[in-house]
């Protein structure tokens, strides 16, 4: 009987590490499709890094950070969200308007956040600002004229 008790400690040991690899779990990654290049895009893909950074999510040690760019070939983009999603990206930053509707194009199920100049409901990306529904939200910088007033009192 010891016997037994012995080859089954040792065959379990033996089958500990693999089964410790088994449980780890891959890292999320956040997305980030562009339509223009990475060296355009570096100092706001540092400040992000640094935003993710402040939020407690170190590249490497729990996120991957993978960013696609068009290099201004915008007709890439639909290929380049396709395999963000195909990844599968935890989340999708999109960061121009082109890649933000080839990135609504390829999944309806991944959260993407954007950012834009432009009016979202009225460039139908999403449905309101206050709900915007689906998988989708973001910042806009709304960019038109105010109207000149007297702002004395």
């Amino acid at each position: 009987m010891r016997r037994r008790n012995f080859l089954g400690v040792l065959g379990g040991a033996a089958a500990w590490p693999l089964a410790t690899r088994a449980q780890q779990t891959a890292l999320p990654v956040v997305g980030i499709l562009g339509g223009t290049s990475a060296a355009s895009s570096a100092t706001p893909l540092a400040s992000f890094r640094e935003g993710l950074r402040d939020a407690g999510y170190i590249e490497g040690q729990n996120v991957v950070i993978e960013a696609q760019w068009a290099e201004g070939q915008y007709d890439r983009l639909p290929l380049l969200a396709a395999e963000l999603v195909h990844r599968p990206a935890a989340i999708i930053v999109a960061s121009s308007l082109p890649s933000v509707f080839a990135a609504k194009a390829a999944t309806s199920t991944i959260p993407i956040v954007f950012m834009s100049a432009g009016d979202p409901v009225q460039l139908g990306i999403v449905a309101s600002l206050n709900r915007p529904g689906g998988n989708i939200t973001g910042v806009n910088f709304f960019l038109s004229r105010l109207p000149q007033n007297d702002w004395s009192c």
